[in-house]
């Protein structure tokens, strides 16, 4: 697939306006509706919260307008993520060695976070096996690998995919049996989706990668 070049897009709000219509000087003021008083202001859309944040920075994974269903069924945007601090992954659920040594790091790497940023830090886990690690698959796996509330696990198209993986710089391939030959490449995110910190291949780094994390603004 052709991995599309990620642009940032810039939205334009066009301001609405009603007219009044015209009311004879003489008339009776319209009585007020009952119900108005004790219906509470409506929340604001969460799509209009969305428009209204700053636009992300040119560094930032955030722009690349994609979405991947998590582990409930729930549609997360990439940019749902901002404002945390994220320690992201590249895996898939059959891996037999590197993606289970790379989970017990990041199990290992939130454990020694201090006890407000463990509150704080999500961990991502974005899998490479469309096909197979559907949602359903995904939350089998958290529930087998004990992962809290702060973890989230993501199912998204092979575009999807392959554009996250190349803007990380992970590299992957499918191989005849179904399995993946892949990087191990743990990054870690600030709140604006930067990348700030890279943890290659499977031994070490880890307090590097929490001292990183920590740090992320």
């Amino acid at each position: 697939m052709k991995t599309t070049t990620v642009l940032a897009t810039l939205f334009l709000a066009t301001a609405g306006f009603t007219l009044a219509a015209e009311t004879p000087a003489n008339a009776a003021p319209p009585e007020a509706d009952a119900c108005c008083a004790e219906k509470p202001a409506p929340k604001k859309d969460a799509c209009c919260a969305a428009m209204a944040a700053a636009p992300f920075r040119k560094e930032s994974i955030y722009q690349l307008d994609v979405t991947f269903t998590d582990d409930t069924g729930k549609t997360v945007p990439l940019g749902a993520l901002r404002g945390r601090p994220v320690v992201l992954d590249m895996f898939f659920v059959s891996c037999g060695y590197a993606c289970p040594l790379t989970v017990t790091d990041l199990l290992a790497i939130q454990g020694r976070l201090p006890a407000e940023l463990r509150k704080e830090a999500v961990f991502v886990l974005v899998s490479f096996d469309v096909a197979r690690d559907t949602p359903a698959m995904l939350a089998k796996y958290r529930a087998d690998r004990g992962l809290d509330g702060q973890w989230v696990l993501l199912h998204g198209s092979d575009d999807a995919v392959r554009e996250l993986a190349a803007l990380l710089g992970v590299k992957f391939k499918q191989e005849a049996d179904g399995a993946f030959s892949h990087s191990n490449l743990v990054t870690i995110l600030n709140r604006e989706g930067e990348i700030v910190h890279q943890r290659q291949g499977l031994q070490g780094g880890l307090d590097e990668a929490a001292a990183a994390l920590a740090a992320a603004k």
